[in-house]
């Protein structure tokens, strides 16, 4: 059943309880907001996303995963694994069609092992700040040996966070978790459109690293756009704008092409 945008939704999954969802009905493609790691999907771009799709009569889904925002589940003891799960369980059970996948930072990282897992309803990608193997690449790698072996041995390490009042933990088996994922190695087989926005000042993922998942992607549907004074967080008026027009792109371009439509 479809819900309005006032009352939240709980889809019921077996290990950790309900995941919490607002979905608006409309027309296909439909959009699917993946939030970051440690945000939820009342965020200024989710809720922004979810005007937007109303406006249109645009089908559109947010949810939290697992350990946050409304969901249940202990953040601590969730991983990506988790979280892909639980995208993958909301898109099999609350959408029609094919979707379009817009992931912010974390999300980034979650809608490329959706759109592995589920080509057939994957349409196209939208990567705000993608993320993928941050957990590697921007954790685990820039530690010291000692930092390492401290991070093993107690089971979870403080960083501070540019975006967080405080220093932000995160548990070792995360790490342990995100190799099982890791995206930036190796050739991904994904051939749909896909759209890498990045601000040239983000101080928590490189924007370099939207260049690397380019590089990766088989799909030769590929732009990077590359905003110079947006932050991580890519969510002023100007930005917002900017995301809309990318969807009004993919939207017509899916609409015309897919022959589910």
């Amino acid at each position: 059943m479809v819900m309005g945008m006032t009352e939240v939704s709980k889809h019921i999954i077996d290990q950790f309880g309900a995941i919490a969802y607002h979905r608006v009905s409309g027309a296909q493609p439909g959009v699917v907001f993946l939030c970051g790691h440690g945000s939820d999907m009342n965020g200024s771009k989710a809720t922004h996303l979810q005007a937007w799709a109303e406006r249109r009569g645009q089908s559109f889904l947010r949810f939290d995963y697992s350990g946050h925002g409304q969901s249940d589940g202990d953040f601590l003891k969730t991983n990506i694994s988790d979280w892909t799960r639980d995208t993958i369980d909301m898109i099999d059970a609350h959408t029609d069609g094919p979707q379009i996948l817009v992931g912010s930072s974390l999300g980034g990282w979650i809608m490329l092992n959706a759109a592995l897992a589920r080509p057939a309803r994957v349409a196209a990608l939208v990567g705000i700040a993608a993320a993928p193997d941050f957990t590697e690449d921007l954790i685990w790698t820039p530690l010291d040996d000692a930092a390492k072996a401290d991070f093993k041995s107690s089971g979870q390490i403080a960083m501070e966070n540019p975006y967080a009042g405080s220093p932000v933990n995160y548990p070792y088996h995360l790490i342990e978790d995100g190799r099982q994922h890791l995206r930036l190695r190796a050739p991904l087989p994904i051939n749909v459109p896909v759209r890498l926005l990045h601000g040239m000042q983000d101080a928590e993922v490189p924007w370099q690293t939207a260049s690397r998942l380019a590089e990766q992607l088989q799909s030769e549907d590929v732009a990077v756009m590359f905003d110079k004074t947006a932050t991580h967080r890519f969510s002023e008026p100007r930005q917002l704008a900017q995301l809309e027009r990318v969807l009004d792109e993919l939207v017509t371009l899916i609409a015309k092409t897919s022959p589910a439509i």
